[in-house]
């Protein structure tokens, strides 16, 4: 695949803006090159723009080349990147499965490009051919997330391959919630692939959310257009020394996962015994997606109660629908407990399940 005829002409043509730091590697005897103030160190100086200490651990921790990854601030960074490299505004247009995570067509609109929605099955499964047939050939993204938000299941893989062989043009997958799944990443296809981008970020299993870090892995013809748009000091020294730290604490994320799945199949079982939710979905992230009698005046009740839950009973396929995030023991006894005094019904049965 000829990756570079689906960049924008002028994405092509464009000299990157050249930061002090982008002309010299290495460490230097006297930095008098970026009207820095020299006191207040090291916080006075600018960042490494291409982060790569904080890639070089990343690398190492996702089993690819330091050259295929761009650091974003959080996934949405990368997202909107990714849009303005390859689409032409008003002219060019996305294709995304629906329901799926709003800020795709958030940073299409942002950016005047259209974007088309391939309903899903009822089931929430993925029609591949449903999907390709939306696409034509001023197609130039299709956006497939895995697991998706705000479903919670993984696509079917033989499904997305069969998206991936068959379009000609960007396929982005996003792992956000890869995980809290038993699946493989779509990293170790990513050689196989070179129209293939793969977003994860920190803010999930790592319980960074705060910061924003969001990274996207690609071939290094692609990461090479992202280093040329993206601004030169998007990352600053202060997330870049924190997330590597973090990063040489894997084991621990290890247990934060392991610790939210046993408490998402615990909080599913105590939900399917409230009456006022018909069906708890099957998961493969780290919130559950529940179908109610009631999705408004659920979620307004909970809101009166100081309980936050995301109401999508507007989104396709979801009517009547809340998503719920898993948390602390707490936070999710406080929730199965508001929701059975909703109903009238004790709650000692209930909170006693495994």
């Amino acid at each position: 695949m000829d990756i570079e005829k689906w960049v924008r002409a002028n994405i092509r043509r464009l000299k990157p803006y050249s930061c002090a730091r982008s002309e010299f590697r290495g460490e230097a005897t006297a930095y008098l090159d970026a009207n820095e103030n020299p006191m207040n160190l090291p916080y006075s100086r600018y960042p490494d723009p291409w982060q790569e200490a904080l890639k070089a651990k990343i690398a190492r921790l996702k089993g690819v080349r330091p050259s295929q990854i761009v650091v974003g601030a959080g996934s949405d960074e990368v997202i909107d990147l990714s849009i303005r490299i390859f689409c032409e505004p008003q002219r060019d247009n996305i294709v995304a499965i629906d329901p799926t995570y709003g800020m795709y067509q958030v940073c299409a609109d942002i950016h005047d490009v259209e974007y088309r929605r391939a309903l899903l099955n009822e089931d929430f499964t993925l029609d591949a051919e449903r999907l390709l047939a939306a696409t034509d050939e001023r197609t130039k993204m299709i956006f497939l997330c895995s697991p998706n938000n705000p479903t919670g299941n993984l696509l079917n893989r033989g499904k997305m391959i069969r998206i991936v062989e068959g379009f000609n043009g960007i396929v982005v997958i996003d792992e956000a919630y890869v995980d809290f799944s038993s699946e493989a990443s779509w990293l170790t296809a990513l050689n196989r692939y070179p129209n293939l981008i793969v977003l994860h970020t920190f803010s999930k299993a790592w319980g960074l959310a705060a910061v924003r870090c969001g990274m996207a892995f690609a071939s290094e013809e692609i990461i090479g257009y992202f280093n040329k748009v993206k601004y030169p000091y998007n990352i600053n020294l202060l997330t870049q020394n924190f997330v590597g730290e973090q990063i040489e604490n894997e084991s621990r994320k290890n247990e934060w996962v392991a610790r939210l799945l046993a408490r998402r199949i615990r909080l599913a079982a105590q939900l399917e015994t409230v009456p006022s939710i018909e069906a708890v979905y099957p998961s493969d992230a780290n919130f559950l997606l529940v179908k109610t009698r009631d999705a408004n005046g659920i979620y307004r009740r909970l809101v009166e109660a100081g309980i936050i839950v995301r109401n999508r009973n507007s989104v396709s396929l979801c009517r009547d629908c809340l998503r719920i995030t898993v948390g602390t023991p707490d936070e999710n006894e406080a929730l199965v407990l508001a929701l059975l005094d909703m109903d009238g019904v004790s709650p000692s049965s209930v909170m006693q399940r495994p």
